[in-house]
């Protein structure tokens, strides 16, 4: 039976804590509840109350007794009901967790569960797109997957790893994308991107939901002949630079997609990365698809042209292919 996006979160962190006793869960409404979105359901029962903890409405806390935990052995997942909140942890985060190895060789083997993104109305509040704010702190690790296998595999390795990790997981696909996964462990390594789609004529570097944006708008267009190459990121930082260039060296047009806002997003990085090191493969301008800069509109309407979606790539890659 095809296993949700949601699912394979779940089943990752089970089998991690089953695997492992110094993995806890912490954050709130995680335990009694089983969590907003139900990802812990069951997890109070089963590894009991000292490892799946309720906590207190307060981001600050749960991340620093993560960080406390972590420094103690303890391999914490804390979780934020939203990924807009966890800027109420902000500073326990970017000034100690990211830190903590840089200044005295501490490993700090924490994991931040962020739910984010778009496309549920969910406003201004319930809705942003906050990986940047840590992308661009060293010491930090941030993963978005796209698919119910790499949100396995990937929780996995993050739990693993020795470093803080944000861990954004995308709402809208939480129940909307399926797939068989292998029986047994499976992990998918941290930094490394993947090519999702082989093409010959552009190519489209995202990740997260985009990444189904991306692949819906490169079906429409394979008709019209135009073959569009797709490479989910999916690990942010460590950021796989080598990927990024192998795929624009191939097609040597290139359009880059985010959902988060335009000003200071993923794509200025990635143009940047691009035309230091392949500038002389490219036979077109690097294009960027994102969202305004604006806060999420709460009305569908509006949140719907706010989001990038496949007419809007479409749109661009006809041009680019003209080019």
């Amino acid at each position: 039976m095809p296993t949700t996006y949601v699912e394979a979160i779940r089943e990752g962190l089970w089998e991690e804590m089953e695997r492992d006793p110094n993995v806890l869960l912490i954050g709130e409404d995680i335990g009694v509840y089983g969590g907003a979105f139900k990802v812990t359901a069951g997890f109070l029962e089963k590894f009991g109350e000292k490892r799946v903890v309720d906590t207190p409405i307060s981001e600050s806390a749960i991340v620093g007794a993560s960080i406390g935990a972590g420094l103690m052995g303890l391999r914490p997942v804390a979780e934020m009901q939203f990924s807009d909140f966890i800027s109420c942890g902000f500073d326990q985060i970017v000034n100690f967790a990211a830190k903590c190895r840089y200044r005295w060789n501490a490993p700090v083997p924490i994991v931040i569960r962020a739910p984010s993104g778009g496309g549920i109305h969910g406003g201004p509040f319930h809705s942003q797109n906050p990986e940047m704010w840590f992308v661009r702190t060293p010491g930090l690790k941030v993963v978005a997957p796209a698919t119910a296998y790499d949100a396995k595999g990937l929780i996995k390795s993050a739990i693993r790893d020795n470093d803080p990790v944000l861990f954004f997981e995308h709402k809208g696909l939480y129940r909307r994308i399926k797939e068989d996964l292998p029986a047994g462990d499976f992990t998918v390594p941290l930094g490394k991107a993947k090519l999702v789609r082989k093409g010959r004529h552009l190519s489209i570097i995202t990740y997260g939901a985009m990444v189904w944006v991306a692949l819906e708008a490169a079906e429409r267009l394979e008709p019209e002949g135009i073959d569009i190459e797709i490479l989910d990121l999916r690990t942010l930082a460590p950021l796989d630079r080598d990927a990024v260039c192998e795929t624009a060296r191939k097609t040597s047009k290139v359009l880059l997609l985010h959902e988060d806002t335009q000003t200071g997003g993923l794509a200025g990085e990635l143009t940047a990365t691009l035309t230091e090191r392949v500038w002389e493969y490219l036979d077109g301008p690097i294009l960027r698809i994102t969202a305004p800069d604006t806060p999420v509109p709460f009305s569908p309407p509006l949140e719907e042209a706010f989001l990038p979606n496949a007419e809007k790539v479409i749109e661009k890659a006809r041009w680019l292919h003209r080019y």
